[in-house]
């Protein structure tokens, strides 16, 4: 039988490895401490003689009598405050943009509004030349005369900053098993058929639009590049 104490007064088991034996974690406590009762910032003291005013307000805990050697490092607070984010005067509704950076950059899409964050929703459409919807910082864009005429259309409130944003998903998988599994193709999700739909409803009415001017799809279909000896700054786009 092996001994509970190596010697006299040191258990041979820690008090981690006693816990575990015990499986005191399964037991669950039901008790619940009371609640204390809020103890007020300042109490009233009676204060002897006459000319003292017979009692004062002071504070029931005193303020620690020495400071710290070092100085607690605390956040600084902002006074700004956060100021929408102002569209510029040539981007309309309907206005052909040029996108100057990003997975589709030197594409020409079509704005629709502009979200609550700041960014532009555009459309290709994706029919014309594979841009589907999708936000863009109005820095990276280059606003053009080109203008299609959308008519009473607006894009729908459902079309908001919360709508692009990916879905949280919990690994299903352990780290090991992802590491033995390196090299082998990953399984792609695929994509929703309610955003699908989404786009061909808003893609319905600009094709509609373009298909009223001649040679537009042309237009957005082509890309946009420089050529030696052009300069941004010296186009009219």
């Amino acid at each position: 039988m092996a001994r509970k104490e190596l010697v006299p007064g040191i258990g041979r088991l820690s008090r981690s490895q006693v816990y575990a034996r015990r499986q005191l974690y399964k037991g669950k406590k039901t008790g619940t401490a009371p609640a204390k009762p809020e103890a007020a910032p300042t109490k009233e003291v009676q204060v002897k003689g006459s000319k003292n005013g017979g009692s004062r307000l002071v504070p029931t805990s005193k303020a620690p009598r020495y400071y710290p050697a070092e100085d607690v490092p605390k956040p600084k607070q902002s006074r700004k405050t956060a100021k929408p984010t102002k569209l510029r005067d040539s981007i309309t509704p309907g206005t052909v943009l040029i996108l100057l950076a990003g997975r589709f950059r030197g594409k020409r899409v079509v704005f629709l509004k502009q979200l609550e964050s700041g960014l532009l929703l555009v459309t290709g459409p994706y029919k014309v030349n594979g841009v589907p919807l999708r936000r863009v910082n109005q820095a990276y864009v280059i606003a053009t005369s080109t203008k299609i005429e959308l008519g009473d259309f607006k894009a729908d409130v459902k079309y908001n900053d919360s709508y692009f944003s990916k879905s949280e998903k919990k690994r299903t998988r352990s780290a090991e098993d992802e590491f033995f599994e390196d090299g082998k193709p990953k399984e792609k999700e695929s994509f929703p058929e309610s955003k699908v739909a989404d786009q061909r409803e808003v893609d319905k009415v600009v094709l509609a639009a373009v298909k009223k001017t001649e040679y537009l799809a042309k237009y957005l279909k082509a890309s946009w590049g420089l050529s030696k000896g052009e300069y941004p700054h010296q186009l009219v786009f």
